[in-house]
């Protein structure tokens, strides 16, 4: 099919070759790819041998029933598909600018309904022509390659980029219902956490995760060998808290995500002098291509000032050198 020796070629590949390429590689069959790109299976077959033509090389090795990478169809695709994902972005950010304004985030799960969503609705009336999207995922989405405008992100200083504004710092604390307590033996010092069931992540005995731990919180205040009542496991944050909520035990809650309800009286801190800080912080980091966009602007100043009331509830003061303007 292909020349014997291959031919160096400067006139440009043709998108639609490369676009072919990419579902093809995706999807390692020519039939599930000429259904996703609305094209017969020939045409799509064309496409790619004119490509290995124009490269010189073949691209797929072509089984009966199936088709694999080359060592050079591998190359390709590793700069093929990032490509082609900025120029999707970049089209899709160019068609909301000529219709109405709109942000796009992406957050994680228990963070979009613990904090964020309970606050859009203020901004949604000062800003009624302004459409909102959050993509609330725990994958972490990279934002150069995708339509999104900006990321509301955990963890440690050490894993965030160098242009992420600091919200607000992490403590965890012991939290349950007011009417757990009143129908419940007392909960005044650590020990008594034996009458109760204890709620926390299920995963959370993972290293990254050890933090979050009621056993960590156990022996730092000299009951490492305290066993709950029973205990209750949870994969999401808000799951847990909804929990406590309901009255089924107490939870080891991530300060920021419970301060509304704690201010409310939903919840109560029975031993307010025994939180524990944590190596994580809440962050916002926007992309370089929507930083200019007045809507962007507009969205991210209402966050900082949002941050700012929930710094001062938790009493977390921020390190000034991890606190940058938008700007």
């Amino acid at each position: 099919m292909l020349h014997s020796q291959t031919h160096l070629r400067s006139r440009p590949i043709s998108a639609g070759q490369l676009r072919a390429f990419d579902a093809v590689a995706r999807h390692l069959n020519f039939r599930a790819a000429s259904e996703e790109l609305a094209l017969t299976q020939s045409a799509v077959s064309r496409q790619i041998q004119a490509l290995e033509e124009e490269v010189g090389l073949s691209l797929f090795h072509r089984h009966t029933r199936s088709v694999e990478l080359t060592g050079a169809g591998g190359v390709l695709l590793r700069a093929v598909t990032p490509s082609l994902e900025r120029i999707d972005g970049a089209v899709r950010q160019i068609r909301q600018t000529a219709g109405r304004r709109s942000v796009s985030l992406t957050t994680f799960a228990s963070f979009a309904s613990m904090w964020l969503i309970p606050r859009l609705e203020a901004f949604q009336r000062d800003n009624p022509d302004m459409d909102i999207r959050i993509d609330a995922s725990d994958v972490s989405i990279e934002l150069e390659t995708s339509d999104l405008d900006l990321a509301l992100r955990y963890g440690p200083a050490a894993r965030m980029p160098a242009n992420a504004v600091r919200l607000f710092g992490e403590q965890m604390t012991p939290v349950v219902s007011p009417w757990l307590l009143k129908s419940s033996p007392r909960l005044k010092k650590a020990e008594d956490l034996a009458h109760f069931a204890l709620i926390e992540a299920g995963d959370s005995h993972s290293t990254h995760m050890e933090w979050l731990t009621w056993r960590r919180w156990l022996e730092v205040h000299g009951t490492p060998k305290l066993e709950g009542k029973r205990w209750l496991y949870f994969n999401y944050a808000y799951q847990m808290v909804q929990a406590a909520l309901t009255g089924q035990g107490v939870v080891l809650a991530r300060l920021p995500l419970i301060a509304e309800s704690l201010a409310s009286g939903d919840l109560i801190e029975p031993l307010p002098h025994t939180r524990l800080d944590s190596p994580m912080a809440y962050w916002l980091v926007v992309g370089t291509r929507s930083a200019a966009r007045p809507e962007v602007k507009a969205f991210c100043d209402w966050l900082l000032v949002q941050s700012a009331l929930t710094r001062k509830a938790i009493g977390d003061v921020p390190d000034p050198d991890t606190v940058d303007d938008i700007d």
